[in-house]
């Protein structure tokens, strides 16, 4: 393993090349990238990179997000079937049928679906922005999507009427791995322990925390919040993050196996191969890439 991840820094080196990893990556792909956060903090640090080639280890949205903003650069995605189920249920037909239904409703397209239908959007929001963000549109009735638990995460703290796009998009590692089940066993082994979870988990689960957000927002938390030990409600790769961070807490995930498996698809393997032979690239199209690029800006203007 040491040998590889010499490798893969050593071509890193040769290609001018900076490998980005999301928190819920393996943790030998986390401990030979360069920067390990969330999908947007990602892209925007490259940006500021000296960088030649960025390789993005995570899912297909999230090197999308990566090549938009850093249109200068060669982007790297070496998995590109790691795709996101959550993405996939905002397609075009849907977001065409719930314009017709709600005309005059802004749309908000949560950053984690992909590109193609970022285009459609009038705000682009992540985990941690969407509150905020959603709170300042002049408007009673939103459409949001693709997840419905996040939409029902700011329904319940803004006066504004959420329509989730559509009414049952989810994220099956926050839905089904993250249950109620999983949370009270995990509470009843560690009944000290402070639970944090994403707004993507179910409503009634969110209830159950003691704090609930982003995965940036996660790892602030356990600095910031009393205690020593912490559970956290989430792919179970943010409590490597968290560990390494914060080595002398006592940090675990809700469900050692809440694993999502597209993330996990991204291995030091392919990543080498992908330095190596410089694909696959991602690409989108510039009129596609201007169109999105200024509806985030402008949703990023917004919640400064």
């Amino acid at each position: 393993m040491e040998k590889l991840k010499g490798e893969v820094r050593g071509l890193c080196e040769k290609r001018r090349a900076v490998i980005l990893a999301h928190n819920y990556e393996s943790p030998e792909v986390q401990d030979v990238a360069d920067y390990v956060g969330d999908s947007l903090e990602l892209a925007r640090k490259a940006v500021n990179s000296d960088a030649e080639i960025i390789v993005f280890a995570g899912v297909s949205f999230m090197a999308e997000v990566a090549a938009m903003l850093n249109e200068d650069k060669i982007v790297l995605h070496p998995v590109r079937e790691a795709g996101c189920p959550l993405a996939d249920f905002l397609d075009i037909g849907t977001i065409k049928r719930f314009k017709e239904r709600y005309p005059g409703s802004p749309l908000v397209v949560y950053i984690n679906s992909y590109v193609k239908s970022k285009i459609y959007a009038d705000y682009i929001v992540t985990s941690s922005s969407a509150l905020k963000l959603i709170s300042k549109i002049d408007a009673d009735t939103v459409l949001f999507g693709p997840d419905k638990n996040l939409a029902s995460y700011v329904a319940k703290r803004t006066d504004k009427k959420i329509i989730p796009v559509p009414a049952y998009g989810h994220c099956y590692v926050h839905k089904y791995l993250i249950s109620r089940y999983q949370i009270e066993k995990a509470r009843d082994e560690r009944s000290a322990a402070k639970l944090l979870v994403h707004p993507e988990v179910s409503l009634e689960n969110q209830k159950m925390a003691d704090f609930i957000g982003s995965t940036s927002q996660m790892l602030r938390a356990i600095d910031e919040l009393d205690g020593n030990k912490f559970l956290l409600g989430t792919e179970e790769g943010l409590s490597y993050r968290a560990k390494t961070i914060y080595p002398d807490k006592e940090i675990c995930p809700v469900n050692p196996r809440a694993i999502c498996v597209d993330m996990k698809k991204i291995n030091l393997l392919n990543i080498k191969k992908s330095l190596e032979t410089l694909r696959p690239k991602v690409s989108i199209k510039k009129n596609i890439n201007e169109r999105v690029k200024s509806i985030l800006e402008r949703s990023l203007e917004m919640i400064k």
